[in-house]
């Protein structure tokens, strides 16, 4: 194994971890209130209600393909009955549609954010730089699933690359601090592209907007009730008011 190898495969995935860990204690303790999206909503609102649901539904189904992929190893699936085959006929077929709603989703949104202008003026450089990064991420992940485990450009991998023998095995091996590379410089040059651009992403995501994916709105779940008083005694309804919506009357 190279220098270069071990940096790739065996440095770099914990330099990642770490700026990741060291950056969420960080923008948590000194950022806490811009732990937002920066919702950008009142400046549009047409194109965000298409791009944004099929982004965010084709990047849950892409996570949970990569989840089951990567930590499940091969002979757990065959165990309970099904083959690689059926597998890798069902991940292709799932990470297609998935490729296209994201891929479809984030045009729409990067188009939104460049040619609405009240949008654009609010786009940080953190943004851009995040946009770019997903984006690689993005189309390197629809190369991996078209190009070559659907359309096998090239013809070096017939019936499709099954990564869970090799890129799979360095992942689950990086838990256990004992990584093993062998996997990775094996794997085809998109697959290994794929994996370091996911490596930066990730390493980005304490100091983005995308550190949104991480916050979940539990305190709705206690929060108590948004008391609204009508401020015009003629607009009661039909009904008689109840608690909680008096009237507040004119003085």
């Amino acid at each position: 194994m190279t220098a270069t190898q071990t940096i790739l495969w065996v440095v770099l995935p914990y330099v990642t971890a770490v700026t990741f860990a060291v950056g969420m204690f960080w923008r948590y303790r000194y950022d806490a209130y811009g732990w937002t999206t920066r919702s950008s909503q009142m400046y549009e609102s047409r194109l965000l209600r298409i791009g944004s649901p099929l982004f965010h539904f084709g990047i849950l189904m892409a996570l949970g393909g990569h989840v089951l992929g990567l930590l499940v190893p091969e002979g757990w699936t065959e165990a309970v009955g099904v083959s690689e085959r059926t597998y890798h006929v069902a991940a292709v077929t799932f990470g297609v549609i998935a490729a296209v709603m994201v891929v479809v989703g984030l045009a729409i949104l990067v188009y939104r954010r460049r040619t609405v202008g009240r949008v654009f003026q609010v786009t940080t450089r953190m943004d851009k730089l995040m946009y770019v990064v997903l984006g690689a991420v993005v189309l390197l992940g629809v190369w991996n699933t078209v190009a070559v485990n659907l359309l096998n450009l090239g013809g070096d991998y017939p019936g499709g690359y099954n990564y869970r023998e090799s890129v799979a095995v360095w992942f689950r091996s990086l838990f256990v601090l004992s990584p093993d590379a062998s996997g990775m410089t094996a794997a085809p040059w998109s697959f290994q592209l794929h994996a370091v651009v996911a490596m930066l992403l990730f390493a980005l995501i304490p100091f983005t907007r995308l550190v949104h994916i991480f916050s979940a709105p539990v305190g709705y779940l206690s929060r108590p009730y948004l008391v609204y008083r009508s401020r015009d005694p003629e607009q009661t309804g039909n009904r008689d008011p109840r608690r909680g919506w008096e009237p507040i009357k004119h003085r």
